[in-house]
């Protein structure tokens, strides 16, 4: 590389805190109709994380698709934090991912090819680690940079895990700590320390891989990965349609070191705000936790933990095998019939 360029320069936004707004998707997609396909087991009408498309009795593909602009000013961190995130769509529904191709917008009149290079070296040792081939990509010159996969992987069409399914006495597992976005605007803003820096890159770009193999011993009732819409976000969207309740306990939710104090400070993306106000009406008592606390749940993360619903004995049983594999995983919550909606306890 010639010069040193700041690729986080390239978009206001970062990551997954640049996904259109839950409100402007959730009005696009109105009305939209989807012809009957009884092969079709999951997609767009449920706010699932992949589609899925069975192809016989014991076999069916997951699809999904996922690009974002820059995250960090390093290249090949960019391209291994993409590709985990992209990735990470086929783990939370319980399958495995076999093939990926690339997209790529590259404004090639501002950044040196090897910046590319890197950035997609950085998505082959993602996608060496998870076991998928990068099979090709297509890519077109653009003034902002985004990289990202669609990737297709597999899974057993009774296996696969949906998001709405959490049954009474579940406990809510999630496995990774919170505050991506927070961290990331105070790293832009040259604020957090380098200690802190490293600290984000390693746990976006840790795949939920051996999380999911781990979660695969167990009976996994629902499953999501908490990314842009942050962990309310996609509480929420395992909230509906579904009978019970949901319990977070503020406390026990793991952040990553410095995130509060970050957040005190400031350092809240813009979709931290336009989360809440698409999700706060399902959320009975969010009053009664202060600003920091409410934005701190609603932080868009990129390639955050997976979140997942097992039953009680099911659950402390999970998170000691985690533990041992050295997954930061914590029980944060539960689901019950006596909850109506979804509360946070502090």
């Amino acid at each position: 590389m010639k010069k040193e360029v700041q690729l986080t320069a390239f978009s206001k936004f970062a990551g997954c805190g640049a996904k259109v707004t839950p409100a402007m998707l959730d009005k696009a997609l109105c009305g939209l109709v989807q012809p009957y396909n009884p092969n079709v087991l999951s997609d767009f009408n449920h706010a699932e994380d992949a589609g899925v498309y069975k192809l016989s009795d014991d076999l069916a593909i997951v699809q999904t698709v996922d690009f974002f602009p820059p995250v960090c000013d390093d290249p090949f961190f960019f391209g291994k934090i993409a590709a985990t995130n992209a990735i990470s769509d086929i783990y939370a529904m319980g399958g495995v991912p076999i093939t990926a191709v690339s997209i790529v917008s590259f404004p090639e009149e501002k950044l040196d090819s090897s910046y590319l290079t890197k950035i997609l070296e950085g998505a082959l040792d993602a996608l060496k680690e998870s076991g998928a081939a990068l099979v090709g990509g297509h890519s077109i010159r653009d003034e902002q940079l985004t990289f990202g996969l669609c990737v297709v992987g597999t899974v057993h069409p009774k296996k696969m895990w949906s998001n709405n399914r959490a049954q009474d006495g579940d406990l809510l597992l999630f496995t990774k700590p919170l505050g991506s976005g927070i961290l990331q605007n105070a790293v832009k803003a040259k604020v957090a320390g380098k200690g802190d820096e490293e600290r984000l890159l390693k746990v976006m770009s840790t795949l939920n891989k051996d999380a999911a193999e781990i979660l695969k011993q167990f009976d996994v009732h629902a499953c999501t990965d908490v990314t842009g819409f942050g962990l309310l976000g996609h509480l929420s969207e395992m909230a509906i349609d579904n009978p019970n309740g949901f319990e977070i306990v503020m406390k026990d939710v793991p952040l990553m070191e410095g995130v509060r104090l970050y957040a005190e400070q400031g350092f809240i993306p813009g979709g931290s705000y336009t989360n809440r106000d698409h999700r706060k009406h399902l959320i009975s008592n969010l009053d009664e936790l202060d600003e920091t606390g409410q934005l701190l749940l609603f932080d868009p993360q990129t390639s955050g933990g997976l979140l997942a619903a097992l039953s009680a004995g099911e659950a402390h049983e999970a998170l000691k095998v985690m533990r041992k594999a050295g997954i930061e995983a914590a029980i944060i919550g539960r689901v019950s019939k006596e909850i109506e909606g979804i509360v946070v306890r502090v």
